[in-house]
This record gives structure tokens, C-alpha cells and sequence, in this order.
């Protein structure tokens, strides 16, 4: 250990400890926070070792570094070099890439990149937004557009895969496929969707991810960027291992174990890879790559998927379900089977991470919580249910009872409650999406997380807090479920110390106190001192990770 003190003044410090919250200094020791409060009250500390003030932050603002518990950097970054279509802007390897609002627009891409590739390449394209761009694509549309050469287009948020017929007879795939998630039309034949991973392998062979390559190191890299202008210092990969485990922690150990990594990154294990790849030693591995731990790049448990996509319209939904009284679909786990499969990883004390939209699934999820407390009672076991996007009062509830945590894509409420009104799940679900007034008043744990980059919401944790304290819909008017909102403390802690307990580091982030690392969000504003409506406007000037500053470029 160093004993040398680094000391960073600034206009403010909000240190997220209640007992001790704000501070006009924080003095840094080999990466780690030694001491907050003024330079006078280090005295003892200033005294006893070499010290340096570094006045870099003076006129800045500094919280715990943002904490977004749930991404998808290394898939996503597989994306930015694949044909978009989705209807907002989206990050690319060099520049940005405009949006294509309309289910023409998205046609006239398909047709223009038909044109322009070479005979029998095959198309593959993401980003297609169903409640946005008109409804699902289908076969027989695809065929219009695309005749000859194979298309696939995979949604936004990749639970849905489309293919026409060239595609269809690439793969070979028989008409009387007879899997889970897979479209027909009314009289039999293949409707060419395919809704999440199980339909996907039995129709290709693998994930619909698997059809893009990742970026690799520059991927990451331009994802780290992004992070680093919104003020983000951990994150972690929801899908680890989805495709190739010992690739991926290749890719992930080349960038996130460089002495200079900007970013701390979670990797949380996909059940069914794993499942696939070791058996019934599924868990005991698991277990043994902890052993590869560091302080920038750790495994944090196991993944489970019960149900589909809110945006992509494929979650499961109580009674009385859709708008068109349709549902969704579980996911690659039948409900039955989820205690079973969780049981292992239960045993060895590895976190169950469960990716849960609808209220349907929810359910599943807690039933098969219940029975594994019922079998081996544990406290403190950090299941979590990640989205948490359509639930009910009751669900809070026994969310507590089971002592479960919830990490909620809040930015919903924002972004698609007022698309999804009118396309998929009615105004009364759809307003009360991402319910986390009814949390706080139950006493549950929860964090709010973006999901990004296969969603069409940002990486902005204040724009998630600022979402969370207004409820404000995309018309920037209407306030949606107003009980559900919560207060500005409650959300800033959602996206530092709370968020750091969904992945089980809230001994070492998510507050700046003595021991943890001094990782910062460095901001232009105050988040505490502006009207909660401008939450979202605050601006970034950057980050630090274990005391090294990075201005945002």
C-alpha cells in the first residue's frame, strides 16, 4: 500500500452515507476513500502522511460513481457494426446512427441494402421496434421486401427473430417445427417469427445474437465512453456467456482487467449456456470462476429468463392479458421446471438473477422462490428479480415476504407507457409500468438500471432518477401513476448504494466512505440542489475510477 493522499476539493460532495452526507473534500489512498469531510477535519490524517491536493474538481460536483446494474456492453457493442432499423438514434463504432421512425423507413433500408449487397449475401438487420413501427413484421411481408436473399431481422431488445423464406430454406427449417415461440399463420404455415431464445435455436441453430459478431475490444471501448459521459463507473453483462463463455471472458479480461479500465463490470451467467455447456456442473463451475475475481471484473451469479421483452411485446401478463386478449411466452425455462433449475446455484449460495417483465411471470419466479426457501431457508440471499416492469400491489408485497430485491427498468415509464396503451398492454398497465412507490412502501431493496444498449431507453442514471420522481410521459405532460413515484433521495440511491446491492457490492461502491473505492460521478450541477423536473438535464463533466479522473471526451 501507497500511503500517499491524494485530496480532491469540490464545490460539493454528496457522499450517499446518511450519517455523514455531504462533504467539501474526499482524500483518496490507493484508489480507495480514506476520509470526507473538509480539508481541516483530515487534519490527523493530512498530518501522518504525504499528501497532495489536486484541485481538478474544485468547481465541481461529486457523487459515488453511477452504478447501472444491468447492461449488455459486450452484445451491444456486436451491434454497432450491424444494419439498424430501429426508430431513435443509435451509438455506432464512429458516429451516431439516425433512427428510422416509420415501418416505411424501415422498409426503404431493407430494399436499399438488398440493392447495394452482393448476390446471395444474406441480410441481417436489428433494432425493428413492433409497438412503434407498425406491428410485427412477418414472412409473407418479408418476401415483398426481400425476395431472393435470406433476411433476418432481429427487435430491439433481441427476444424476437423474423426471417422470410430464403432465410427459412437457409436453415432448413420444417415447416411443422412444433417449439415454443413459434409464429404460424391461421392456416399453419410458418408466420417467420421466431420469440425468444428456445424458437431461435430450434429454428437457426443458436441465438438470434449469435447472428452478430461482437466489436470486440473497440466495442467495448466505445460502450466504456458512454458510460463514462453519464457517470458511470460499474455496470455488469446480464448475459454472460450467451454465446461462447470462454471468448467473451477473453474480451472481458483484456479490457476490464487493463490498469486503465474506466469502468468495474459485473459478468452475471446466463443459466442456460451454462446449462448447455457443463450439465450438471453447471453451478459447481460457476463457483470456481470466482476464483478469477479482481476489483474491476467479477462473476456475480446466475441468470434465469421466466418470460419476453416489454418493448418487443412478448412478457406474460395476468388476466386479462393483452389488448388483443393474446399473451406472450415464458422463456427457455418451462415455470415448472424454475425452482429445479435455480436449486443448484440456491445450494452454493450463488446469487439468482431472474429476468422477470410481466406480472405472469413474476409470479412464476417468486412460486419458484418460495419453494427453494421452503426446501433450504436462507437471509440475506440476493435474488433478484431484474426488470420488474408489469407487476401488482400483492407482488410488492411478497417480493418483501421472501426477501427478494427488485432492479426496475424505470426508464419505461418515460419512454414507452404511452406507445404501449394503445399497442400491447392497455393504459392501466401500462401507466403503472416499473410500480416503485409500492416498493418503497414495502421496504424492498431496488435499483433502477437502463438495460442498455438492446432497449430503446439511454445509459443515463439521471434520467432514470429524474423518470423515477416525475413519472413524466413521453408527451413531457401527462404523469403516470402518480403514487408510484418516489422522492429524489430514494431515486439518487437507486443508482448508487441500492444498485450496488443488486450485484452484491455495497461494501465497496455506491457511497463514498473510508475503505470503499473512490470511484465518482463528477458532474457540471448539483442533482440535490435543481428542481426535480431538471434531474435529467444535469450535466456530466465525467468520471473517476479508484481516484483517476476521466473527463468525458
Amino acid at each position: 500500500m501507497s500511503p500517499k493522499i491524494t485530496v480532491y476539493p469540490a464545490r460539493a460532495i454528496h457522499t450517499m452515507d446518511p450519517g455523514r452526507p455531504t462533504a467539501e473534500a474526499v482524500a483518496v489512498m490507493d484508489g480507495r476513500v480514506v476520509s470526507t469531510g473538509t480539508i481541516a477535519s483530515m487534519k490527523p490524517w493530512l498530518d501522518r502522511h504525504e499528501h497532495t491536493v489536486d484541485d481538478t474538481l474544485r468547481d465541481k460536483v461529486i457523487l459515488p460513481g453511477f452504478i447501472d446494474p444491468h447492461t449488455h456492453f459486450a452484445m451491444s457493442a456486436g451491434y454497432l457494426g450491424v444494419p439498424y432499423l430501429g426508430p431513435i438514434e443509435s451509438p455506432g463504432l464512429c458516429c451516431a446512427t439516425p433512427g428510422r421512425p416509420t415501418r416505411q423507413d424501415v422498409i426503404d433500408e431493407l430494399q436499399r441494402l438488398d440493392a447495394d449487397m452482393q448476390p446471395g449475401e444474406p441480410i441481417v438487420a436489428w433494432g425493428f421496434d413492433p409497438a412503434v413501427q407498425g406491428g410485427h413484421l412477418h414472412r409473407d411481408e418479408l418476401d415483398q421486401i426481400v425476395r431472393e436473399r435470406p433476411l433476418l431481422v432481429i427487435t430491439y431488445a433481441p427476444h424476437v427473430l423474423y426471417a422470410n423464406s430464403a432465410a427459412l430454406e437457409q436453415y432448413q427449417v420444417p415447416e411443422d417445427l412444433d417449439v415454443h415461440g413459434v409464429g404460424r399463420y391461421a392456416d399453419g404455415r410458418l408466420d417467420g417469427t421466431f420469440t425468444e431464445f428456445e424458437a431461435h435455436e430450434a429454428a437457426i441453430g443458436s441465438s438470434a445474437v449469435d447472428l452478430v459478431h461482437d466489436a470486440g475490444e473497440q466495442g467495448l471501448h466505445a460502450m466504456n465512453n458512454v458510460a463514462i459521459a453519464n457517470g458511470v463507473t460499474t455496470t455488469a453483462e446480464l448475459l454472460f456467456g450467451l454465446t461462447d463463455h470462454e471468448r467473451e471472458w477473453k474480451l472481458h479480461d483484456a479490457v476490464y482487467n487493463a490498469p486503465d479500465t474506466p469502468v468495474r463490470m459485473a459478468l452475471v451467467s446466463y443459466e442456460m449456456a451454462l446449462r448447455n455447456a457443463f450439465g450438471d456442473q453447471a453451478a459447481t463451475m460457476l463457483k470456481e470462476w470466482h476464483d478469477r475475481n479482481t476489483s474491476t471484473l467479477f462473476f456475480h451469479g446466475v441468470k434465469f429468463l421466466a418470460d419476453g421483452s416489454f418493448p418487443a411485446m412478448s412478457l406474460r401478463v395476468r388476466f386479462p392479458g393483452y389488448l388483443d386478449l393474446s399473451n406472450g411466452v415464458r422463456n427457455d425455462v418451462p415455470w415448472p421446471e424454475l425452482h429445479g433449475r435455480m436449486r443448484p446455484f440456491w445450494d452454493a449460495d450463488i446469487p439468482i438473477h431472474c429476468h422477470t417483465n410481466g406480472d405472469e411471470s413474476i409470479d412464476a419466479a417468486l412460486d419458484a422462490l418460495s419453494l427453494l426457501q421452503d426446501e433450504k431457508p436462507r437471509f440475506d440471499h440476493g435474488f433478484t428479480l431484474e426488470h420488474y416492469c408489469i407487476s401488482s400491489t400483492d407482488q410488492a408485497r411478497r417480493v418483501r415476504a421472501l426477501g427478494a430485491q427488485a432492479s426496475v427498468n424505470a426508464y419505461f415509464v418515460h419512454y414507452r407507457s404511452q406507445v404501449h396503451a394503445d399497442q400491447g398492454y392497455g393504459p392501466d398497465r401500462s401507466e403503472a409500468v416499473a410500480r416503485l412507490g409500492s416498493l418503497e412502501r414495502e421496504g424492498v431493496t431496488f435499483a433502477i438500471h437502463s438495460d442498455y444498449a438492446l432497449v430503446p431507453v439511454p445509459m443515463s442514471p439521471l434520467v432514470g432518477a429524474w423518470v423515477a420522481t416525475t413519472r413524466i410521459a413521453t408527451d413531457n405532460t401527462t404523469v403516470l401513476a402518480p403514487g408510484e413515484r418516489i422522492g429524489r433521495v430514494r431515486a439518487i440511491r437507486a443508482i448508487t448504494v441500492d444498485a450496488a446491492r443488486m450485484l452484491g457490492m455495497d461494501r465497496h461502491v455506491g457511497s463514498l466512505e473510508p475503505g470503499k473505492f473512490a470511484d465518482f460521478a463528477i458532474l457540471e450541477d448539483d442533482p440535490f440542489e435543481v428542481a426535480e423536473a431538471d434531474l435529467r438535464n444535469v450535466r456530466v463533466w465525467g468520471t473517476a475510477l479508484g481516484g483517476r479522473v476521466r473527463p468525458r471526451q
